[in-house]
């Protein structure tokens, strides 16, 4: 069974999406292919159909692939809680918290659960495409490795390399990583691949020449700078503004330090009347039809630096004055009296006060919620699906106002005056006629129905950047993969 792993010269050279784009345009010609990545370190997760958790650049990637996403497709997810501590996820399921320290010696344990999970998959499909994490030239790094040229070597697969022509310094990028690089693993890296070109290619062709005859590795192709590209994100969130092309609704969304799941936000960016504004730390808080509090690996200090960043009078002056707030998953726990830890699962042992919008506590319990739902918007009889990826369950009188009926269980909740709701759903806006109907209801009049259905969305960007793969890339060496 075959294999290529897709490694980068940087963090956000492009892997995820050369994969994703590599899975269509062979799922495409009929191939039987598989996504692979062995070590992921991302807080945006999906939910896979038999209940596991996998980062959502793997979930959609296998979308690509035309086949559902499996926990061996990402048998080590890492979550950070803080900057020195992450939850471990092994095969979809949550193993334990550990610091850096503690997690680079059980490399050797994660690197058996990667393995088996390479072989499980290699037995149901001709062609796995792998993804590394990050540059295999980190040097810091490279003892126990399982995420870039460690996993290729115990394999024996072939690398191709990627660079982002533009963050500038390509060359020195793809120069500087190989000459890092094992003699093994330079002779395994089979060619590179520039990412985000933008101009005129015939002056960018001695850089190439000059390129293969420094390296001896061939350039297999440059990919255009795609404008508007928008699909599901790994983990990195931009502190920029979409602003609609006939804005009626402004949505503004606190940065969180660990926000979870910002996915969630992208039917809005997409949506031509919806003006949605992120909010990093110390910048002024804008004026707002909808204050949107998202998801949260941690949820207490996440609402800790929410109060820091003046958050808290903002939210209740923006309510005086007619305004909504919307709260998903730890953002809607935000929203409550207070949240309890007594088992200190996302932070210090103890309880912390909420915001006090709505009348309910959350307990952070063992025994992480992760399932794929659907239901209705209570009172309109719409029809909503998404996933559920949370600690925690609130429980008081707010609950007896729920924002969704998800096949008889209740979820979320609503207050009695209609401008503080909340959910744990995720993907909520995903859906053209859910997405309407809530953003009717918060505030959007809209006769046109300009919602964007997301999953349309997504396959139409898989198969544009199938097709710029199809005339910017040597297909000959694509041709040349090793199959069964």
């Amino acid at each position: 069974m075959g294999t290529l792993m897709i490694q980068g010269t940087t963090s956000d050279a492009g892997k995820s999406t050369v994969v994703a784009g590599l899975c269509r345009l062979l799922a495409r010609r009929g191939v039987s292919v598989a996504p692979f990545k062995p070590q992921n370190m991302a807080l945006n997760s999906a939910v896979t159909p038999e209940g596991g958790e996998i980062g959502r650049s793997t979930a959609l990637q296998a979308i690509a692939c035309g086949i559902p996403p499996h926990a061996d497709m990402n048998p080590v997810l890492l979550k950070p809680e803080t900057d020195r501590g992450a939850q471990v996820i092994l095969d979809g399921r949550v193993h334990g918290h550990m610091d850096a320290l503690d997690y680079h010696a059980f490399k050797r344990r994660a690197r058996e659960t990667v393995l088996a999970a390479w072989e499980r998959l290699t037995s149901r499909y001709d062609l796995i495409i792998a993804e590394g994490a990050g540059s295999p030239a980190e040097i810091n790094l490279r003892a126990n490795d399982i995420a870039n040229m460690g996993f290729a070597e115990a394999v024996d697969c072939p690398v191709w390399l990627v660079a982002d022509i533009d963050r500038g310094g390509v060359f020195a990028q793809l120069v500087g990583t190989l000459e890092l690089l094992s003699e093994s693993e330079q002779a395994r890296t089979r060619g590179v691949i520039i990412n985000r070109f933008r101009g005129d290619i015939s002056l960018l062709e001695p850089g190439l020449d000059w390129l293969t005859e420094r390296t001896g590795k061939p350039v297999l192709g440059v990919l255009p700078h795609l404008d508007g590209l928008l699909l599901d994100a790994e983990d990195g969130l931009g502190l920029t503004e979409s602003a609609g092309e006939a804005p009626g609704l402004r949505v503004v969304v606190p940065a969180l330090p660990r926000i979870s799941n910002h996915t969630d936000l992208d039917a809005l960016r997409l949506h031509p009347r919806v003006d949605l504004t992120l909010v990093g730390p110390g910048q002024s808080i804008p004026p707002a039809d909808v204050i949107l509090l998202p998801g949260s690996k941690s949820t207490t200090s996440d609402l800790a630096w929410l109060c820091r960043e003046g958050w808290e009078p903002a939210i209740r002056r923006h309510l005086r004055y007619g305004g909504r707030v919307l709260g998903i998953c730890g953002g809607f726990q935000m929203l409550g009296e207070a949240i309890d830890d007594p088992d200190g699962l996302e932070g210090e042992v103890g309880s912390v006060a909420g915001l006090g919008l709505l009348p309910m506590r959350t307990r952070m319990v063992a025994g992480k919620q992760l399932r794929n739902v659907r239901g209705t918007l209570v009172g309109d009889d719409i029809a909503v699906s998404g996933y559920e990826i949370h600690n925690g369950m609130s429980d008081g009188p707010a609950l007896a106002r729920p924002l969704l009926d998800l096949g008889g269980r209740p979820d979320g909740a609503v207050s009695e005056d209609g401008q503080v709701m909340g959910t744990y759903l995720h993907g909520l806006f995903d859906e053209a006629p859910a997405a309407a109907a809530l953003l009717a209801r918060l505030g959007l009049t809209d006769e046109a129905g300009s919602a964007v259905d997301l999953a349309t969305h997504r396959e139409r960007q898989l198969d544009r950047l199938a097709d710029v793969f199809e005339s910017h890339l040597d297909m000959s060496a694509v041709g040349k993969l090793p199959m069964a």
